[in-house]
């Protein structure tokens, strides 16, 4: 039995909370934690109406690693699970340097005034966790981290060599809003604006925004066809480290052309922008005014009807035999609702998150230094995605092969 600080009161912090607090026997005392602490309070109250425990609550700016440091001293947590910003993580990884406690995130730091996420950031602090026998597991979300250990898996159960990896993820769900995002606005937003970014032949290669896509037919009927979109996301970078004879790497997202329109007019009237403009007198960030007019994602949960998806198609050798496989996970927004009152992308979030920091203090994951998800042995963490909500199927590949080269066909 173990403590867990959390620190982030989003959809996702909610989500974890929950689902820590349905493991007494794992995690013996909870706190979340949060700038403001009345949302961090109204997810306790909803976890005592659901499992009749009561959780602690904090209020924490995680911007400042002498305030956060003694918040994990005062509570002796044996893992703190960072959902807060992205532009947190490094003030949150020092602060448990500093108090002596493990630490798990979802997303890679990215800094405030730059649209660039990348785990250079965090991978230096290897030396230093492990002079303090820590451990920091990185990226333990779904993309990144559930999909990170579907390749670790592939590679230990399915294949000898991994050629391709296609990491595709779709939304099928509608809150019926005319626009809002699954997450985090600002975070959202800057990364779909950003190019498109896969690796190949050894190199990175760069694409415009949004340029590349095509319609893909997925195995879930009420996700049917959708189109895909090539992005840069952050499990690439160090999944082209860790898996065995990769040739090509790629993420594709689903927008639905409704989304893209709103978005393409907020980036002409420049809405999307992250450099300060003057404004009667004060700096703001436009993307920052925009994420506080756009709906909260958590406030998403009750509206938002339909499933996700979001899976692996590989290509590779298996004893001198070419080898397809597609490994996914479909998620239903209502049922997600029912459990933990929050929609699928939190809860696609939220769950792989809890696993990992069971698996660290339950001492099956137990390595001190920094850590991505795919480093690790993926057999019991797929045996808890079976058990915590999140279960996978494994198919031939081979019809999903075909349409992702019909695509490459198409575009000469």
């Amino acid at each position: 039995m173990s403590s867990v600080l959390i620190i982030g009161a989003g959809g996702v912090g909610g989500v974890v909370a929950h689902k820590c607090a349905q493991l007494p026997e794992v995690f013996s005392e909870i706190c979340l934690a949060s700038r403001t602490k009345s949302k961090c309070d109204a997810i306790a109250a909803q976890i005592k109406e659901k499992t009749g425990r009561t959780i602690q609550t904090a209020q924490v700016d995680a911007d400042d690693v002498a305030q956060t440091a003694q918040l994990i001293r005062q509570l002796k947590p044996k893992v703190l699970i960072n959902v807060a910003l992205p532009y947190q993580d490094l003030t949150i990884m020092e602060a448990c340097l500093e108090a002596g406690t493990d630490y798990l995130d979802t997303a890679n730091y990215e800094p405030h005034d730059e649209a660039r996420f990348s785990y250079e950031y965090q991978w230096p602090y290897d030396g230093r966790f492990k002079e303090k026998g820590r451990m920091a597991l990185l990226g333990s979300g779904f993309d990144p981290g559930v999909t990170n250990v579907y390749c670790a898996y592939a590679q230990k159960h399915f294949f000898d060599e991994i050629h391709t990896v296609d990491i595709i993820d779709a939304n099928a769900g509608d809150h019926g809003l005319p626009f809002a995002t699954n997450f985090n606005p600002e975070i959202n937003i800057r990364e779909i604006t950003a190019n498109g970014r896969y690796w190949e032949g050894g190199q990175w290669k760069e694409t415009a925004p949004l340029s590349v896509h095509s319609p893909f037919n997925f195995p879930e009927p009420q996700v049917g066809t959708r189109d895909i979109y090539l992005l840069y996301h952050e499990e690439m970078e160090s999944l082209v480290k860790h898996i065995r004879g990769l040739k090509r790497i790629r993420f594709w997202m689903t927008f639905s052309q409704k989304y893209l329109t709103h978005l393409r007019v907020l980036e002409n009237v420049g809405m999307t922008k992250i450099e300060p403009i003057d404004f009667q007198g004060q700096k703001i960030i436009p993307l920052e005014f925009l994420k506080a007019v756009l709906p909260d994602p958590s406030s998403l949960g009750p509206l938002t009807k339909g499933k996700t998806c979001i899976g692996c198609v590989f290509t590779g050798i298996k004893d001198g035999k070419y080898v397809e496989k597609y490994i996914y996970n479909v998620c239903d927004h209502q049922e997600c609702y029912r459990e933990v009152c929050s929609q699928a992308i939190s809860y696609t979030t939220g769950v792989p998150a809890m696993i990992g920091a069971k698996l660290m203090v339950t001492d099956v994951w137990k390595k001190s230094g920094v850590w991505n998800m795919e480093q690790l042995d993926p057999d019991p963490f797929m045996e808890d995605l079976n058990k915590h909500g999140l279960p996978w199927e494994v198919v031939d590949g081979k019809p999903y092969v075909e349409q992702l080269a019909a695509l490459e066909a198409a575009a000469g």
